[in-house]
């Protein structure tokens, strides 16, 4: 009997299977992802508790990185690559994000804020969770955008996609640990 995460809390559950409140089991392998997508959400979100919004932006090491940029960041490649599972590399950024400057997406521009950028995380994790849930097929693949990083032609299926977000998520949880550490000694994961 493996861990579960109920989508509506970041709590452990001892139950075998992920439920939702609408009433949506999950077992098996879609409860897995969702379990590890919600975890390494959970540590990403946890690094900034308490903070105040300038501590958010603050960059505590030599790095450019900052929480909220690395929350901002993680927000928009999850829902990229949801509409990557959904459409294909031609919906990858496509809506509000389309022309967003690249460093953009890792720092605070305008009137964001820490909040707003925490509710849109949630928002798209919902989504995302969503998704895994009814998608028919975890097998469904798409071409992969054409980048110096991909293989010309390969293909990424959902699951696949469903992974590196976890992955990504993970690496950014860690980086931002070390961050938040640095600005106030408050450890996230440990």
């Amino acid at each position: 009997m493996g861990s579960t995460f109920d989508l509506n809390s970041n709590e452990p559950s001892e139950d075998a299977t992920m439920t939702t409140t609408e009433t949506t089991t999950l077992t098996g392998e879609r409860a897995d992802l969702v379990a590890m997508l919600d975890k390494h959400r959970f540590f990403l979100r946890n690094t900034a508790r308490g903070l105040v919004e300038g501590q958010a932006w603050e960059r505590s090491t030599v790095s450019e990185l900052t929480i909220g940029g690395l929350i901002k960041h993680v927000t928009d490649v999850e829902r990229g690559w949801v509409r990557f599972i959904q459409g294909g590399a031609e919906h990858m950024m496509t809506g509000d994000d389309s022309g967003q400057d690249w460093t953009d997406g890792f720092r605070k521009v305008g009137d964001e804020s820490l909040e707003n950028l925490l509710a849109r995380y949630e928002d798209v994790a919902r989504k995302t969770n969503e998704l895994v849930a009814s998608l028919p097929d975890l097998d469904l693949a798409h071409e992969l955008p054409q980048a110096p990083w991909f293989e010309p032609g390969a293909k990424w299926t959902a699951r696949r996609a469903f992974m590196h977000i976890i992955a990504e998520t993970a690496q950014h949880a860690g980086h931002a640990d070390i961050i938040r550490e640095a600005i106030d000694g408050a450890k996230s994961m440990g």
